[in-house]
């Protein structure tokens, strides 16, 4: 007989006929080869991850195009300029804290309502952050830029989603699918940020009120797409996949509390991963445009640096998934983080245009690497019982990370200069790079990894 999920699944997409049947399992990396009616579970995740791609698309670019104006709200509606970076440092918090919580009521209520809602609070804020401007209030602004924040997270454990819908060996691809869709943001929200201000002249509201009409507009159309398409909800999907591939899940049957899991090799060498890839990221990221100011660089030289950074960041998802399932999580965490040193250490000596581009290039390219085979390794540690709350912690101590990163990065950059700056960052690579030797020579990846 088919429990109620297989019967939603095989009414709502095939028939009634098409259980998912695992045949035999293949090769090193411990696969299963299953025989043609699973066409019906991969028409399913390819359904989920395009939609989680459109979300993220969606997600990132209303959060970028008010990321563009946030610190000019912020020294206006302050009336100082030192308090411009307030409402950034209030969203990463309000993301930082979010994620966590994400994680628990993603456990409970499911991830298609749970995101449903996250966008939800995404309207919301951006409704208070726009309603801030025009009626010049800052603690008010700040309220919606922590609703922000929540929002984002949200939005960001999609990539989790994606991968538990998959077998260990597509699950590379699936998290870089989803991370692709930072690509589309990054470009269109820039691009409507004067558009909107000019439409918020013309209604007689604030030039700084248009922005936010973006995610106001965005978050809602996110909203309505996970709450239609995201059918079958992911966790349903993901506890079935597990119950009939259960050598792909560790500890198969049993839950552990979220201490025993972080104190297991591969959980620590994931998470020290995406975090320190995070905060070395945006330590040397956030001060380039400065130091370009202090050595007389134009708006649109800079421009072109960040946008070289932000390239590198995203458009190459596609690659590191693919590559993360064929060498193996370890394997490019290493790459990334190499290519990490190099790029910190490429822009210590750098003042010219085309270095500082290739050097935040590399920057972003290696932040992507890293944090596309992290965010995998760390799915393929636990069970579907265990995987909301462990990951909702780990971008808990991403958005610390990123935290400490923008803050860091202003005292080092104040006290000793951008090529200071460079030798900390590289520095701090150290940490994740011997720490992926270490599990690389201790030959204990996970039972799916190639």
């Amino acid at each position: 007989m088919l429990n109620s999920f297989q019967h939603l699944v095989c009414f709502s997409l095939l028939s009634a006929d098409t259980p998912f049947i695992p045949v035999h399992r293949t090769g090193f990396s411990g696969a299963i080869s299953i025989n043609s009616n699973m066409k019906s579970y991969d028409r399913i995740a390819r359904k989920i991850t395009s939609v989680l791609f459109l979300v993220q698309s969606l997600s990132s670019a209303g959060f970028i195009a008010v990321f563009t104006v946030n610190a000019l709200v912020g020294a206006e509606l302050s009336g100082q300029p030192a308090l411009a970076g307030v409402p950034e440092a209030v969203r990463v918090l309000g993301q930082a804290f979010a994620a966590l919580a994400w994680g628990y009521i993603m456990e409970q209520i499911g991830r298609r309502r749970s995101f449903a809602m996250g966008q939800v609070v995404g309207v919301v804020g951006s409704v208070i952050a726009g309603g801030a401007v025009i009626a010049r209030s800052f603690p008010l602004f700040l309220v919606g830029l922590a609703l922000m924040g929540m929002a984002r997270a949200s939005a960001d454990l999609g990539r989790f989603a994606a991968a538990e819908v998959h077998l260990p060996e597509k699950r590379g691809r699936a998290i870089s699918n989803v991370v692709l869709g930072g690509t589309i943001g990054s470009v269109v929200g820039p691009l409507l940020v004067g558009p909107t201000g000019l439409w918020s002249l013309k209604v007689g509201f604030p030039e700084m009120a248009g922005p936010y009409s973006v995610g106001f507009l965005f978050w809602g159309v996110a909203a309505i797409l996970v709450f239609i398409g995201l059918r079958p909800d992911p966790r349903d999907v993901g506890r079935e996949l597990a119950r009939l591939n259960p050598h792909t899940v560790p500890h198969p049957g049993r839950t552990r509390t979220l201490r025993e899991i972080l104190q297991q090799p591969g959980v620590i060498v994931a998470i020290v991963t995406v975090v320190f890839a995070q905060m070395v990221m945006i330590t040397l990221m956030v001060m380039t445009s400065v130091h370009m100011k202090v050595h007389h660089h134009p708006l649109t030289a800079v421009s072109l640096v960040i946008s070289a950074h932000t390239l590198g960041m995203y458009a190459f998802s596609i690659i590191s998934g693919r590559l993360t399932d064929r060498w193996g999580r370890g394997q490019m965490i290493i790459l990334g983080m190499v290519i990490l040193i190099l790029s910190c250490l490429m822009a210590v000596p750098s003042t010219s245009l085309l270095p500082l581009a290739i050097a935040l290039f590399l920057l972003g390219l290696g932040w992507n690497f890293a944090y596309v085979a992290g965010s995998t390794l760390l799915a393929d540690q636990l069970s579907p019982g265990e995987r909301a709350k462990t990951q909702g912690f780990n971008d808990l101590l991403l958005g610390f990370g990123a935290a400490a990163g923008s803050f860091g990065s202003g005292v080092i950059f104040a006290a000793s200069g951008y090529g200071a700056l460079g030798l900390v960052a590289a520095s701090a690579t150290l940490v994740p790079l011997a720490l992926a030797l270490w599990w690389q020579m201790r030959g204990r990846l996970a039972p799916s990894v190639p």
